[in-house]
């Protein structure tokens, strides 16, 4: 029960950060051009389960309070979910720390940026040739929040968390 109690709590702070962090930057947050700090809590995935679903719903109460369309609101947060999942399943894959940051910071990076203009143009219409242009301006915003922003954040985290494992929700093993 104690464990629920703070996984539950870390998933409302997790979701509630993407929220604040989003509107912090709000202007450059949406649109063909956008960069979100909020993404570089797309690696928590690989430290917290709970991370999952608080980025899916942060995302989402992002898109929905900046005024997005219905479908950026709803598919650009399942692109979230599905991302989270990945980088979660990842995470458990690999071994070392610097192959999860590695690898499970790709799903974020290369969804978001291949899926969310195809949301976009289905949404707000556009010219097909800005796919490609939309694209590339993704690739390196969400690189950025990703690995510039979520890397400190990863190592930090997990270091934590090896030092303080009790403020996490695990049990210390007691040696004999």
């Amino acid at each position: 029960m104690k464990n629920s109690t703070k996984m539950l709590t870390r998933a409302g702070v997790i979701a509630a950060l993407y929220v604040v962090l989003t509107f912090i930057v709000l202007p450059v947050a949406s649109g063909a051009i956008q960069f979100r700090p909020s993404e570089a809590l797309t690696v928590l995935p690989l430290l917290f389960a709970e991370s999952v679903p608080a980025l899916f719903v942060g995302c989402m109460i992002a898109n929905l309070i900046s005024g997005a369309a219905v479908q950026d609101i709803v598919f650009g947060a399942l692109i979230t979910l599905v991302a989270a999942v990945c980088t979660r399943l990842c995470g458990k894959a690999c071994k070392g720390k610097w192959a999860k940051i590695a690898f499970g910071g790709i799903f974020p990076v290369v969804l978001n940026a291949f899926l969310l203009p195809l949301i976009w143009i289905w949404a707000y219409g556009g010219l097909d040739y800005a796919y490609l242009l939309q694209v590339a301006f993704l690739l390196i915003s969400q690189s950025v929040a990703v690995y510039a922003l979520g890397i400190p954040l990863f190592l930090s985290l997990n270091k934590a968390q090896e030092k303080y494992p009790v403020l996490f929700g695990y049990e210390v093993k007691k040696e004999r």
